[in-house]
């Protein structure tokens, strides 16, 4: 440790440009900081200052042990503040993004989190736009699909299966279907995508020499709960996530077809802007979640 906390004296003399200063900043002489400077080149066999009696300037390899050296002491400094967050009680207003269609999954878990801390308070937006978590000041979002901003961290929470379903009803009049070749006989029920307007693609394999398969769209929807409904009452198959139509598909209301064709999954992830000292509060967020979601 004797050798990190020597670094200081160089690093306050660099950004302070000289050794007096970086003194009153420390606390120190500026003898003393001269001293710890000169020790550290002798051990480094390496000039780190060019010193003048009218000023003082980095060379180009203290330069470059500046940068490093400041980078270790930004570290350590992020080390002592995470330690002792983990110490503080989380509190205060949590803001959460999240697919209108994830309270299936997501109700339960948030009842187990806030009897577990209390003194958060849940602020949760169920919302299929794509938010800008920096610019409207969102802790943290649950999302699918990639990343969409370097500026952002992610942690999985959990995965899902894609199910093509249909309602007994309409299945009665139009047959099921045997293969991906037989949906060309058949209607669909389309989810369209808020932020892009594209329809959401059925990526069901094929044989390489086959066509892709021209299902009928008869309904698009930017909801997946109205597509859900759509789906029940029959106008056509759907494909929907598995937790969405589990229930559904239990209570004879919808039937799942070409199971075996359909290996699409995907997964959900916490996502939150990226910072050097996650909030207690995220942090317990994203923890909880990872550990009950889809458990």
């Amino acid at each position: 440790m004797d050798r990190l906390s020597g670094l200081m004296p160089f690093v306050r003399s660099a950004e302070l440009g000289g050794f007096a200063a970086a003194g009153r900043d420390l606390g120190l002489s500026p003898s003393a900081v001269g001293k710890a400077v000169a020790k550290l080149e002798k051990e480094l066999h390496v000039r780190l200052f060019q010193r003048s009696t009218r000023r003082m300037q980095l060379t180009e390899e203290g330069r470059i042990f500046h940068e490093r050296c400041r980078r270790i002491l930004e570290d350590l400094d992020d080390a002592h503040a995470m330690l002792a967050q983990t110490l503080e009680v989380p509190r205060g207003r949590l803001r959460v993004s999240t697919p209108t269609v994830s309270y299936h999954f997501l109700l339960p878990a948030l009842r187990a989190f806030a009897a577990r801390y209390p003194e958060i308070e849940l602020d949760i937006d169920f919302n299929d736009r794509l938010v800008d978590l920096i610019g409207e000041r969102v802790d943290v979002a649950i999302r699918s699909g990639n990343l969409p901003d370097s500026r952002l961290m992610a942690r999985p929470v959990g995965r899902y299966r894609m199910m093509l379903c249909a309602s007994p009803e309409y299945l009665a009049r139009y047959g099921i279907p045997a293969c991906v070749r037989d949906l060309d006989q058949h209607l669909g029920v389309r989810f369209r995508f808020t932020d892009t307007g594209v329809l959401q693609d059925w990526p069901l394999p094929k044989g390489a020499d086959e066509p892709d398969f021209k299902v009928r769209t008869v309904l698009t929807c930017n909801n997946m709960e109205a597509l859900l409904g759509a789906t029940i009452k029959g106008f056509g198959i759907g494909w929907m996530p598995d937790f969405l139509v589990d229930d559904a598909i239990a209570n004879g209301a919808l039937q799942a077809v070409l199971v075996e064709a359909v290996q699409t999954q995907g997964q959900f992830q916490a996502i939150w802007p990226s910072s050097r000292n996650l909030s207690p509060k995220v942090r317990v967020f994203v923890d909880f979640m990872a550990q009950r979601l889809f458990k």
